[in-house]
């Protein structure tokens, strides 16, 4: 089995990591078209319940409303 002929620098491994840790922690959001409230991607939002241009969720101001 190949082994390593040198140590692998902390700055190395860290730049390999910041790909797919940077990936992983960044929130996909962007701005409701119905409302302007931040919503992430492929959620329905939780400000006015529309998703896709539709209503598919009740929000709890509304049904106090109603």
């Amino acid at each position: 089995m190949a082994t390593p002929k040198r140590k692998t620098s902390h700055a190395r491994t860290a730049q390999r990591k910041a790909h797919w840790l940077g990936a992983l922690r960044a929130s996909k959001t962007s701005s409701c078209p119905h409302c302007g409230e931040a919503v992430q991607s492929h959620h329905a939002c939780p400000a006015c319940g529309y998703y896709r241009g539709r209503k598919v969720v009740t929000v709890k101001d509304e049904e106090a409303a109603s």
